[in-house]
């Protein structure tokens, strides 16, 4: 495992973070021992940054992770990190960057995870209901309490960041990154690089896509947020699929497996600290971890450039499509 410096702040961090998004049910059933199982292999091979959040089946997810990590190691021997900022209203997810909700929030995570400290707290999705100013007030309030280490974002654009950082701070970003998905380039990434934000990129599988094991007759759960979404289904899934079988070939002339090279590229970009990964069981992460160590170069990237211009771009979810 590598070790990076997120941003600007004074965390050193494994440049592969688990992200836990699956013990939450958006994601179909699960095991909760092989899901407990998944998160100590992580810690056996070096991961020291994890990622969750209160949206996460509202503390499922985050009581899951403290279960399992305070078995094994100290507090202070990771780096946690959760995200707040969305609430549920029945079956509607609804954005709320209130400093009421926040706070409620805070307190909530705090709870699940068992500590008194959060490393690391995000802001889930953008909210244009509430004013930056009240948002950014609540969270220093709670840095200066203790209960919040840093503070960062997560799917938001550069100009929502520099509103935010008007009034508090913005130490970390946490956006889509993928393959597929690649328009943070444009202007999120330089933005980050620019101001010293350190960049978390989450879904470096592509949901799944290149995990290599999807064909078109790949069938998803009902509770599987996938099953809804046009980016695995019809004429967009059947294009994607036949630009994975040329990544794949890419991947095994390299000696390394399709998910090894498609996190080895979302880290390779000079703005990204860190890939979150996803795993339901700890047999899983063979097929990533490795990919800390895989070295591409820019010639390596405009290869796989070549092979991608034949894409179609797979968005994933936001709150109000869940």
């Amino acid at each position: 495992m590598r070790y990076v410096r997120l941003g600007k702040t004074e965390m050193q961090v494994s440049v592969l973070a688990l992200g836990t998004w699956a013990f939450g049910g958006d994601w179909g059933s699960f095991d909760e021992s092989e899901a407990k199982a998944a998160i100590l292999a992580a810690l056996d091979r070096g991961v020291t940054l994890f990622d969750t959040a209160q949206g996460y089946g509202f503390g499922v997810s985050e009581r899951l992770l403290a279960s399992a990590l305070w078995q094994r190691v100290k507090r202070e021997q990771v780096i946690v990190a959760t995200k707040g900022g969305l609430r549920q209203d029945g079956d509607i997810l609804l954005r709320d960057l209130s400093a009421k909700w926040l706070r409620r929030g805070v307190e909530s995570s705090l709870r699940n995870l068992e500590t008194d400290y959060i490393d690391l707290y995000q802001l889930h999705w953008p909210d244009p209901k509430t004013p930056a100013e009240e948002t950014a007030g609540a969270l220093e309030k709670m840095v200066g309490e203790g209960k919040i280490r840093h503070v960062g974002v997560s799917n938001f654009s550069p100009q929502q960041m520099d509103e935010l950082a008007r009034y508090g701070r913005v130490e970390t970003d946490q956006p889509p990154y993928h393959m597929f998905r690649r328009e943070i380039e444009r202007d999120v990434l330089p933005y980050c690089a620019k101001h010293d934000i350190g960049v978390l990129a989450y879904g470096p599988l592509a949901h799944g896509l290149l995990s290599g094991r999807m064909t078109t007759k790949t069938a998803f759960a009902r509770d599987d947020w996938r099953s809804k979404s046009s980016d695995f289904t019809g004429e967009r899934f059947r294009r994607n699929l036949a630009v994975v079988t040329r990544l794949q070939q890419c991947a095994d002339s390299r000696g390394i497996t399709l998910p090894q090279l498609a996190v080895a590229w979302v880290i390779s970009h000079p703005a990204v600290n860190v890939a979150i990964v996803g795993a339901r069981r700890a047999s899983q992460l063979d097929t990533t971890l490795p990919a800390a160590e895989v070295s591409l170069t820019g010639e390596d990237r405009k290869e796989i450039d070549t092979i991608l211009a034949d894409a179609v771009p797979v968005v994933g979810p936001s709150p109000e499509g869940m």
